[in-house]
């Protein structure tokens, strides 16, 4: 299919004419199209279609059909129905009332479409755009910052079910592509073990048997590839998705040595971040959040958070569910900084803050970023009775550091942390500590004390915020990040943000860039029709809390 320009700024007049008589107070699609205009033109999708070919559907409709879809929560089916018979949808495309729309299946070849260009964020951006020239959201004032997971769309499984269903998946394609020649590799009681699926057969009860069964599936797992890799496989078995993935499991999940294939214990298998989770959706990852784990993704929304304009989707960002918070917050900064939408404040919780995030988002942007910072650890520390580094009086030209004692320092070394981190090292004379009176609250190393320091600029940072996040004026300042959980609490609630529709990290960052365009045009309607926000629920009992 080829792209032939739509223009959608002319509504037809009949369309205009019945449909302000059917919705004399407009609705959500019509005051949509009123404020933020047609939002969408075809030539932002120019690269997604080739230049010959029998005319396409007007993407720059279909890409607001998406967006109108997820914020009504259709399906396919239902969001063409729409279009051919909905007055307000008419109205939001600029059809004529005799429009007979397109066929459903044009919405997901769309979908496929803009997922494999990861075009997805242009939509997105393209309604904050048309928000921003509306005037309803702009750079400067406060954002704020959360996360929450994502399930992905298949089964979690059991590291059992895991192996045998990846190895399952594996003799199903072979046998797809040369079942002769895998007829002459399979055992017999491959098809006793393998034929169905794990949740219909029935693994042993027993934790040894259950180590014994993921052996024996090692083992012909491993007979599997060893014949595939063979100079007699029929060429091109080893490029198969799942023979790769079949690989790249064993690889993590079993030891091959003296001939032996043995399953790993926990504790070897790779870190959560490139370990495997199913055969059926391979960049599914495992995460962790307290006592919560998951298989899938994670999302992170921002948001605008003034009293005076509606709170809007700013950014939205989908990554691996074992990502950390503090690791895509330059990400954000950056998309941000791209759309000229740079916070003064940025409010976010404890997981994305750390003294190196709010320097660098001082330093690079501009923006104040408001969390708390870790506290001590130390059990000496805690409890009162420790010289913390914060006793210690640093002069960085100098390079010495003077401990409440008043010695200095004989070493001052520039390295790094065991995470790469540049750090400066310092450490006192035992000479100097073992007759000192104050030693009992410094030190019990016979080596004197030794101190670890941050950059400058990050140890500066600590020693402000560390005592200034006691306050109560920086509490009332961080209140207002709670309101974020409102909007993650919104996406689940009315837009099913926690649950991927479709399988791969493409395809549910689409669905996330759709869904913050949807909850945008939600929050917007709502702020035309002077809706109030909703007030924090609190349960009669909890009512009843004491105070302190």
């Amino acid at each position: 299919m080829s792209l032939r320009g739509v223009e959608l700024a002319e509504i037809p007049e009949e369309t205009v004419r019945l449909a302000r008589a059917v919705f004399p107070k407009g609705c959500l699609a019509m005051r949509m199209r009123d404020v933020l205009g047609p939002v969408f033109a075809d030539s932002q999708f120019e690269e997604l279609f080739p230049v010959r070919g029998r005319p396409a559907v007007s993407p720059a409709r279909l890409a607001l059909v998406s967006v109108l879809q997820f914020a009504e929560g259709l399906t396919d089916r239902q969001a063409a129905h729409a279009v051919r018979s909905r007055l307000d949808w008419k109205y939001a495309l600029s059809l004529e009332l005799a429009d007979t729309g397109f066929d459903f299946s044009v919405l997901s070849e769309f979908r496929a479409r803009l997922a494999e260009a990861d075009a997805g964020r242009a939509v997105f951006e393209a309604v904050l755009r048309a928000v921003g020239e509306a005037g309803l959201v702009r750079a400067g004032r406060r954002q704020r910052t959360d996360a929450t997971h994502v399930l992905a769309a298949t089964r979690d499984l059991s590291r059992l079910e895991f192996v045998v269903e990846t190895l399952r998946a594996a003799l199903n394609q072979i046998a797809e592509a040369a079942g002769d020649w895998l007829v002459t590799v399979a055992a017999p009681e491959w098809f006793d073990r393998y034929s169905a699926r794990p949740e219909d057969s029935r693994f042993p009860s027993r934790w040894a048997a259950r180590v014994e069964h993921g052996d024996q599936c090692g083992a012909d797992g491993m007979v599997l590839l060893q014949a595939v890799w063979s100079s007699a496989a029929p060429p091109g078995l080893r490029a198969l998705p799942t023979v790769e993935f079949l690989r790249r499991t064993w690889v993590q999940q079993f030891l091959h040595a003296d001939g032996v294939v043995r399953w790993r214990e926990p504790k070897n298998t790779p870190p959560g971040l490139i370990r495997l989770r199913t055969p059926h959706e391979p960049e599914a990852r495992t995460g962790a959040k307290r006592d919560l784990g998951w298989s899938g993704y994670k999302v992170h929304l921002s948001e605008t958070c003034e009293p005076d304009a509606p709170h809007l989707i700013t950014h939205i960002h989908t990554t691996p569910a074992p990502v950390t918070d503090d690791a895509v917050l330059e990400d954000i900064h950056a998309v941000l900084a791209e759309r000229g939408l740079v916070p003064d404040e940025h409010l976010v919780d404890a997981g994305y803050v750390d003294a190196e995030q709010i320097h660098h988002a001082r330093r690079d942007h501009g923006i104040d970023l408001v969390g708390p910072v870790g506290k001590v650890t130390n059990r000496k520390q805690v409890a009162g009775d420790f010289f913390d580094n914060t006793r210690f009086t640093v002069d960085w030209d100098q390079s010495t550091v003077t401990c409440p004692g008043g010695r200095t320092n004989t070493v001052w070394s520039a390295t790094h942390s065991h995470r790469g981190t540049p750090v400066t090292r310092v450490r006192f004379s035992p000479r100097d500590c073992g007759p000192c009176p104050l030693r009992a609250s410094c030190t019990d190393s016979r080596h004197g004390r030794s101190l670890t320091f941050r950059p400058r600029e990050e140890h500066e940072i600590l020693q402000q915020a560390r005592p200034e996040q006691d306050t109560d004026h920086w509490r009332r300042r961080y209140r207002h990040r709670a309101g974020v959980e409102g909007a993650i609490s919104q996406g689940v609630q009315a837009f099913g943000l926690r649950r991927s529709r479709y399988r791969g990290l493409a395809k549910t960052r689409l669905q996330h860039h759709f869904t913050g365009a949807a909850i945008n045009l939600a929050r917007l309607d709502a702020y035309l029709t002077g809706r109030p926000l909703a007030r924090t629920r609190v349960s009669p009992f909890a009512a009843l809390r004491p105070a302190g």
